[in-house]
């Protein structure tokens, strides 16, 4: 029996500075999380990630992730992206020096 499908986002690398990417509803690539666009149609997510897939001049490792609704916006609900979205855990630098 197949799984219900859940919500997802597409996620990647931007291919020259490497940071973290998500698609937003508009196809733009952002590095907030908060702006990416929520699928919850399986086909449609499959067709999204086709085209985001197409962009090999842009973004690189392209894949969809699941994701929850949340307050401003998708949240991830796996510890993976969790760890994507903040970056490394070993000292504050880039992003978390950023937040902090």
């Amino acid at each position: 029996m197949a799984r219900a499908f859940t919500p997802k986002i597409i996620t990647a690398n931007a291919l020259l500075e490497g940071d973290v990417v998500y698609l937003t509803a508009d196809d733009r690539w952002s590095r907030q999380i908060s702006e990416a666009e929520l699928l919850t149609d399986e086909a449609h997510a499959q067709l999204r990630l086709l085209g985001a897939e197409a962009q090999t001049g842009t973004v690189v490792g392209v894949y969809l992730a699941d994701a929850k609704p949340g307050d401003t916006g998708p949240e991830p609900t796996h510890f993976r992206e969790e760890f994507r979205r903040t970056g490394p855990s070993n000292y504050f630098h880039g992003k978390q020096a950023e937040q902090a």
